[in-house]
């Protein structure tokens, strides 16, 4: 093969990966996301997850990207690793689909209906289909249809083109050689394993093996230890997205490599001792597309088969390996506290809603103190750990608005619909917190890549008004776990003084700025973290206002007209409390710069 050839095979195989591309990404588009939450809903047992998982790859036609979604799913806590074992099973099943449809290219017959479908025929039409609905459809779901055929068609033109490449590589002995080499069998999962992961897709691995498989040079033989180390080596996919997530996310992914592997070694095993024993007819017979799809096929039927009844016994080989730790965080399940089951009496579902908006408060607060020690010693750890806990605290919204919605419609009493009221707008502003929160994490995550540092002077500042905002989220929760209206009462004034705090300290750091006493990377951490933090001051305010108005008649009460005569001085214990919160905070931050 001359250096034309090498553009060509190359060229091809560019527009297989990305006609594959393409064509995934348009199934995605066309699901609206749905597949994410069909996962969560379908997935509550091995068999449903590992029906559903070839669905899924099949139409997306990546194991990988399953994968991928199936690490961030458990990342995030909406499925368990349970759950997502079975789904990994089926999409080792699914995606060998793909291998399927390239065979169509092998089909040789003089009946028009036959010829249709040959890929040389179906592709053009297919192409010319999808580009009239990019270009003239109006509606998105049918340009999104368009995608899907285009890329259907772009990945068969690369087919072609790969397999246009290596025709003229079946008159070349040092070929044949190299693929009779091949029939070792570690030297062909080696290859196998190592094609895949560079590409990063077991379908197109399996694709060029298809193309390859043209030439009529490869047998049964070679291409047997090809396709088991192509199905370990599409794990890399996995295994990259499970860096920097949490232990049952990357447990997700090991679950995928072992699946892989240990079916690999099995299968190997099986098939080389029943080849030396009673022997395979066409052990050395010449491969086509359609019996590498078969045995890409049989390899993960059969591993999928072999591991059914053996999912608990794959989860805990993939926890001994990702042990827990006794610094890992015990956080809470979302579904054990708002279980359908409690909207059979509206007290209980009440009850049980109040519970889970604590709890996001809590771990909001928690997160918050966990984020401030960042600025003196950063850790890397700390920083997933507190993402972790907002995936939490995002689950517990999502889940909390579907459940009280749904208690909502039900006939409950006039308090019970004032308390779910309230327990909505709480649920939002604790929410906000950890949003913010994150702001300052990666605020700080900037400044460690930047090598950035606060002045001492500056530090002392922030660490006094994070003080404060610490304080003023603490009573937030503290008073809404109590429905303490006279300690809610004392969050206005604190939230007015962190406002003082901000606006001072704004000011003074611009000035040291222009004066050139603080650095622009400095300068920019440094008000954009007062600038969150002012922020979730507000949320603990708006917090404090639906306490108090859910105590004094919920519908009659104006939040903003309340905080206005508070902010006009005439009430006693308002001017008290601002003048010990001033005392306490502002007066630290008052002193003039040395």
């Amino acid at each position: 093969m001359d250096f034309f050839g090498f553009v060509n095979l190359f060229g091809g195989l560019a527009l297989f990966l990305y006609g594959m591309t393409i064509l995934g990404t348009g199934l995605e588009k066309i699901s609206g996301g749905r597949l994410e939450k069909t996962m969560e809903k379908l997935t509550n047992n091995v068999l449903s997850g590992v029906l559903f998982g070839a669905v899924v790859t099949g139409a997306i036609q990546s194991s990988s990207a399953t994968t991928v979604i199936l690490v961030g799913l458990v990342n995030s806590r909406i499925m368990s690793l349970h759950q997502a074992i079975g789904v990994i099973m089926g999409a080792n099943i699914g995606t060998t689909v793909t291998a399927h449809i390239l065979r169509l290219a092998d089909i040789s017959s003089e009946s028009f209906y036959l010829r249709l479908l040959k890929p040389t025929t179906l592709a053009p039409m297919v192409a010319i289909v999808g580009i009239l609905l990019i270009l003239a459809a109006k509606k998105p779901a049918k340009k999104n249809l368009g995608q899907v055929l285009l890329g259907f068609a772009i990945l068969f033109t690369g087919m072609f083109s790969m397999e246009a490449a290596v025709a003229p590589l079946r008159e070349v002995p040092a070929v044949a050689h190299m693929f009779a080499t091949m029939k070792n069998p570690f030297i062909g999962v080696l290859v196998g394993a190592g094609v895949t992961a560079v590409i990063q897709s077991s379908s197109a691995s399996v694709g060029i093996l298809q193309a390859l498989s043209s030439t009529g040079l490869i047998t049964f033989s070679a291409a047997v230890p090809i396709i088991l180390g192509q199905n370990i080596g599409t794990c890399v996919t996995a295994m990259l997205a499970s860096i920097g997530v949490s232990k049952n996310a990357k447990r997700t992914a090991f679950v995928h490599l072992f699946f892989n592997i240990i079916g690999t070694i099995v299968v190997l095993f099986a098939v080389y001792l029943y080849q030396y024993t009673i022997g395979l007819p066409f052990w050395d017979s010449i491969i086509d597309k359609g019996g590498i799809a078969n045995f890409h096929t049989f390899f993960n039927v059969t591993v999928t088969l072999m591991f059914l009844p053996a999912s608990g016994i794959l989860e805990k080989l993939v926890r001994a390996v990702v042990r827990d730790s006794p610094n890992d965080l015990d956080l809470p399940d979302v579904t054990a506290t708002l279980d359908d089951r409690f909207l059979v009496s509206a007290g209980l579902a009440v009850s049980h809603g109040n519970e889970a908006v604590v709890t996001m408060g809590k771990l909001a607060m928690d997160n918050f103190n966990a984020a401030r020690g960042l600025f003196v010693h950063f850790d890397l750890k700390v920083c997933e750990r507190i993402r972790e806990v907002e995936n939490v605290i995002d689950k517990y919204e999502d889940r909390l608005s579907r459940y009280l919605l749904e208690l909502s419609r039900k006939e409950i009493s006039e308090s019970d619909s004032s308390r779910v009221s309230q327990l909505m707008y709480v649920m939002s502003e604790f929410e906000r917190i950890g949003d913010y929160t994150i702001n300052i994490v990666e605020i700080i995550e900037s400044m460690q890549e930047n090598k950035t540092s606060f002045s001492p002077r500056a530090q002392s500042e922030m660490d006094t008004v994070f003080d404060a905002a610490s304080e003023i989220i603490g009573m937030a929760v503290s008073s809404f776990e109590a429905s303490d209206v006279e300690h809610a009462m004392n969050i206005e004034p604190l939230e007015e003084v962190i406002d003082a705090m901000v606006e001072m300290l704004k000011n003074r750091h611009i000035e040291r700025l222009r004066q050139g006493k603080c650095t622009i990377e400095a300068a920019f951490p440094f008000v954009e973290s007062l600038a969150n933090i002012e922020r979730i001051s507000d949320h603990c305010s708006n917090t404090a206002t639906y306490i108090i108005g859910h105590d004094r008649d919920y519908k009659g009460f104006d939040r903003h007209q309340y905080t206005q005569s508070l902010h006009k001085g005439s009430d006693e214990q308002y001017r008290q409390q601002f003048a010990r919160f001033q005392a306490k905070y502002l007066a630290h931050v008052q002193v003039a710069d040395e």
